[in-house]
């Protein structure tokens, strides 16, 4: 086992999901202490079941005000070297003119908790070294996404947020985004099921992308390899936005 992140404390917000076990294992398997935060309590109990519990604690949180993202910061019980949010949804939306929930829910879920977790972590991270923050976005910024407008606006502005941060907590953390495509996880198998082979046949390298793959990409960025690199958004997507 690697340790290149032994003694160092991680809090990997949406850390339940497909990515986020996937990023919890990986930090895991290089000495990491982790602090996996989900929505879904029975999903936290099931991720920690598989991973288990040396070195891995899990907070229930819906991160849905400032007070709760402070609180799962503080749940590490010492200073926080990295913050990795996945957390968000992802809902399509009929354009509805007398109903803005899906609006609302996609930008209070997807970008104010973003902020808010950052802020959390900017107040409360290990300063013995540069930390950092791996913020989520999505293609879907940049190709757009028809029937997930809100979505799309949503993380879009998780760029804009990744780009400001990066500036006004330098050179004390190291703040990027990583914009995942089509990855086999439970919130894009809706899309995989019923436009699959579509968008397949316009993804150069012909295949979904693995949770893992994504995961290498979050341990770079947060690794003693990426010390140069602020105020990204790394793309992972197979190359569809370049085809």
């Amino acid at each position: 086992m690697s340790s290149a992140f032994t003694g160092k404390r991680i809090v990997v917000t949406g850390g339940a999901g497909g990515i986020g076990i996937e990023t919890v294992r990986a930090f895991m398997d290089h000495g990491g202490h982790v602090i996996m935060a989900d929505i879904d309590a029975a999903a936290l109990d099931r991720a920690q079941a598989e991973l288990g519990r040396v070195r891995l604690g899990t907070i229930a949180s819906a991160l849905d005000t400032p007070a709760e993202c402070a609180r799962v910061i503080e749940a590490a019980g010492a200073p926080v070297y990295a913050l990795v949010h996945l957390a968000g949804v992802f809902e399509r939306d009929e354009l509805d003119p007398d109903n803005h929930a899906v609006w609302n829910r996609a930008i209070a879920a997807n970008l104010t908790n973003a902020y808010d977790m950052a802020v959390a972590f900017s107040t409360r991270f290990d300063r013995r070294e540069p930390a950092r923050i791996v913020l989520t976005s999505s293609v879907a910024y940049r190709r757009g996404s028809a029937g997930y407008a809100p979505y799309a606006a949503a993380k879009g502005g998780v760029v804009g947020l990744t780009r400001a941060l990066s500036r006004r907590l330098a050179p004390e953390i190291l703040v990027n985004a990583i914009a995942p495509g089509l990855i086999k996880t439970k919130m894009a198998d809706p899309v995989i099921a019923q436009h699959g082979d579509a968008y397949r046949q316009e993804i150069p390298l012909q295949r979904f992308g693995e949770p893992s793959e994504v995961a290498r990409v979050i341990r770079f960025l947060c690794s003693p390899d990426a010390s140069y690199i602020t105020g990204q958004t790394i793309t992972i997507d197979g190359g569809i936005t370049n085809a």
